[in-house]
């Protein structure tokens, strides 16, 4: 059965299609289709702006509390992410200069542009976020670990002292 809805009025109140279809996405949320989502499920960028607007106007019984701290969550977990995966990279370049003597003279130039790059993602994310050095320092031993653990696959890396996070940060370093 195909429905059509025409602007009417009911009780006075001018009806329209748009009105309808926001009433039965409210009653109707758990239906499952794409129209009866929550913009958060069906429309994300709608659902982010309209979030933005009803903080702007201060209008709290607007906010889509439940997405939005899962959003903001998110977010905290996305900067750890980043940094870890920089810091890996920077590690694994590292290594490669210190230890790939192989492939040293054709690639080392490269190497030392990649180190420097992933040093500089890290000083931006850091400058963000400074909070995170203290999670950085947490994390380093074990993204080493897992870093020499993936390289010595490649090429080979004697036991050695791992080396320490400032001194892997230092420009200077390689």
């Amino acid at each position: 059965m195909s429905e059509k809805f025409h602007q009417g009025t009911f009780a006075g109140t001018v009806w329209n299609p748009e009105q309808y279809l926001k009433f039965s996405d409210h009653r109707n949320r758990s239906s499952g289709s794409v129209m009866n989502k929550l913009p958060y499920e069906s429309d994300f960028n709608l659902w982010v702006r309209e979030q933005a607007s009803a903080l702007r106007a201060r209008q709290f019984n607007r906010l889509d509390y439940d997405n939005l701290i899962e959003e903001i969550e998110d977010m905290g977990k996305s900067e750890k992410r980043s940094l870890e995966s920089y810091l890996e990279r920077l590690i694994e370049h590292i290594l490669k200069l210190k230890y790939w003597e192989a492939e040293y003279d054709r690639n080392y130039k490269h190497w030392q542009g990649e180190a420097t790059n992933f040093r500089n993602q890290i000083n931006r994310l850091l400058k963000r976020s400074p909070s995170l050095k203290k999670y950085m320092a947490e994390v380093y031993f074990d993204i080493y670990q897992d870093a020499i653990e993936a390289r010595s696959k490649v090429f080979e890396i004697p036991e050695h002292k791992p080396i320490p996070l400032e001194k892997m940060l230092d420009k200077d370093f390689f």
